[in-house]
């Protein structure tokens, strides 16, 4: 830094210290007390406790973590064969030098591995079809794809990979004799017994129309605007596919962008194909088993009976005590789907087909809708977990839904035990609560709203106002309010009683006393809300004769049928009405204002109550915790948009 940069700074804090001498002062006096009792000390003493905690236990563990990793490196991919036995490379062949190795057979011979991927023989006692895992990697049959570490004597195919371990970097070396160059692409087997699965695009976690089975059957009850909402879904579907159709900036999908999504099946299903070809690899040679020696055949027959009898057990419970359980468990549900189906009804009910349903009302009803559906749909999300393993397929199919139903669960016990606690401390506390609603709401939905069109009455801010209207609208007003508050007095010794419900359906969860405070939040200003639209309607109607007037000053006159202004012949008597209107409504038009603002404030003042609410309910219902949860343990349970880097040999 430059010399007179330092003495300028240097001035400028002599300055400001100079300045603000008391602060220094304070600073200092603040010092000394903390010195006389002992919080520089206990601040040392913390410092130097965890300097040594992290001198003597993360270092040396951090140094041992590090040393361990330099004993036993890791690879840049688990399933690299570092071992120098010769082997058998045998998978996919999707061209003549595209190939996808899903497993590499040890101390094989490649011919009888190519006879016995003909025959079948290393497919045997699969979980399901082999045709089904055929037609989903797009291949008619598995291939020998090469060697790796080969023993001289062996003649190679001119296609087959070369591949050789190496104890120095790379790991790996492959040749090839009918390439030129080659690239190698390492990967990790995704795993599906611990649902790991690769993907082109991110995983969806919300319900698709397909899965909605709790769909309202028919067309006849839906509701217009349902039904309207619907038609406009479709044509902008519609629409996008259109402009996906002509778009020039999206090309058609090539052979190689088809052949990815084949090879990504592929990839994902190696794990499960790589453990079934080394569980028929002894069907190639088998070895001669040896026979049992005389203590191994005793433990063999202890254990053959003691299973007899654990089976037999087993078989009792099932021929005659789960058929019980069963019947009585299905029963329950059923008893249960019906009430809730029966609850959904009225929750959906409506009396005209324009008018709102008690859901769109009421929170508390949009929360008890979305638990019933919950339960509802939860054995369903169950049985289709069940039948999850009865495919290949349901590798990458069945895991969004395992997501979505214990995200689910997870969220309904994490908002049942947050609402016991929450529950607890209401019903504790229900006559302080009363006390303080009953202060905050006497203080700004009463007599801050007297004093605010008290304001509005007179010249607020120096505004000119009508002052018959404003009289008349003011006194109007505060004799509604007056009504009102003298309502709010009466039900005031049931608040603490309605509090302590709340509190008590708490144990429901803590999203239930949050849509009861939203809708008692509602309820405890219906006078302001009924304001706001008296004074919305007001001023729309003054507003809308106004441009009809102005209109009419211009000779044009809007036609109804056509949706369109169109010119008009006016007589003299006309305009002059006319102008008398416009004259006196546009004079009488910032009264009208002011008080449609000072309704609108307060209704957006309740408006952002009730956002906060909705916001914490819809956290509890609808927050991905049980994904963040899995994608901070294991990421490749959550894939999407895969990236593989580039790095270049150049001993290649």
């Amino acid at each position: 830094m430059h010399p007179f940069s330092i003495l300028t700074l240097a001035i400028f804090v002599a300055g400001y210290i100079t300045a603000r001498w008391d602060l220094v002062t304070r600073f200092y006096e603040l010092a000394i007390f903390a010195w006389d009792n002992g919080v520089i000390s206990r601040i040392t003493l913390g410092f130097v406790f965890l300097s040594s905690a992290f001198l003597l236990l993360f270092i040396p563990v951090q140094h041992i973590a590090r040393s361990e990793a330099d004993l036993h490196p890791r690879s840049p991919s688990r399933d690299i064969i570092t071992s120098d036995l010769p082997g058998v490379l045998v998978g996919w062949r999707n061209s003549d030098l595209d190939v996808v190795v899903v497993a590499i057979l040890d101390h094989v011979d490649p011919k009888s591995v190519e006879n016995a991927l003909k025959t079948g023989i290393l497919l045997r006692n699969a979980r399901h079809s082999v045709a089904r895992i055929f037609e989903l990697c797009g291949q008619a049959s598995m291939h020998v794809l090469g060697l790796i570490n080969a023993v001289p004597g062996i003649v190679p195919d001119p296609s087959w990979v070369q591949a050789t371990t190496c104890s120095s970097e790379p790991p790996l070396r492959v040749t090839c004799t009918k390439a030129s160059t080659i690239q190698t692409i390492l990967f990790d087997r995704p795993n599906p017994v611990r649902m790991q699965y690769i993907s082109l695009n991110p995983i969806a976690l919300s319900l698709s129309d397909e899965n909605q089975t709790l769909d309202a059957g028919s067309d006849e009850s839906k509701v217009e605007d349902e039904k309207q909402e619907q038609k406009n879904k479709q044509k902008a579907s519609r629409l996008m596919e259109k402009m996906k159709q002509h778009s020039v900036v999206r090309h058609p999908p090539s052979s190689k962008d088809k052949a990815l999504v084949r090879i990504v099946n592929q990839i994902n299903w190696a794990w499960e194909l790589e453990h079934l070809l080394q569980k028929n690899v002894s069907l190639i040679g088998p070895r001669p088993k040896r026979a049992l020696s005389v203590s191994e055949r005793v433990v063999e027959h202890a254990t053959t009976m003691r299973d007899t009898a654990a089976l037999w057990v087993w078989n009792m419970i099932i021929i005659y005590v789960f058929p019980i359980i069963r019947r009585t468990f299905i029963i329950t549900l059923l008893t249960h789907r019906l009430a809730a189906e029966v609850l959904l009804l009225i929750l959906e009910w409506r009396l005209r087909p324009t008018s709102p349903a008690l859901k769109d009302i009421s929170a508390t009803a949009q929360q008890l809708e979305i638990r019933l559906l919950q339960f509802c749909y939860w054995p369903m999300q169950y049985v289709k977990l069940r039948r999850r393993k009865n495919d290949w397929d349901s590798v990458t199919t069945s895991h969004p839904d395992y997501i979505r139903f214990y995200n689910s669960l997870w969220l309904v016990a994490n908002d049942v035990i947050i609402g016991i606690a929450l529950g607890s401390y209401i019903i504790e506390n229900a006559e302080w609560a009363a006390d303080m609603i009953n202060m905050l709401l006497g203080k700004y939905t009463i007599t801050a709203l007297q004093s605010s069109i008290s304001w509005l009455m007179g010249w607020p801010a120096g505004l000119k106002l009508n002052s018959e209207l404003a009289l008349f609208l003011g006194d109007l007003f505060l004799w509604v309010i007056d009504y009102w508050s003298s309502c709010a007095q009466t039900l005031e010794p049931l608040l603490p009683r309605i509090i302590w419900f709340i509190g008590f359906s708490s144990f429901a969860g803590a999203s239930m006393p949050i849509a009861l405070f939203s809708d008692l939040l509602s309820a405890l200003t219906l006078h302001i809300y009924s304001f706001y639209l008296a004074s919305a309607r007001i001023f729309h109607w003054q507003l809308t004769i106004l441009l009809s007037l102005f209109q009419l000053f211009r000779g044009k006159k809007y036609n109804v049928l056509r949706n369109r202004v169109d010119s008009c012949d006016y007589d003299l008597d006309q305009l002059l009405v006319g102008t008398i209107l416009f004259t006196l409504l546009f004079f009488l038009l910032p009264t009208v204002i002011v008080f449609y603002l000072n309704f609108a404030l307060a209704r957006m003042g309740i408006i952002l109550l009730k956002a906060v609410f909705d916001t914490m309910l819809s956290c509890l219902n609808h927050f991905p915790l049980f994904a963040l949860m899995l994608r901070a343990k294991d990421p490749r349970r959550l894939p999407g948009n895969p990236i593989a880097p580039f790095y270049h040999d150049p001993a290649y």
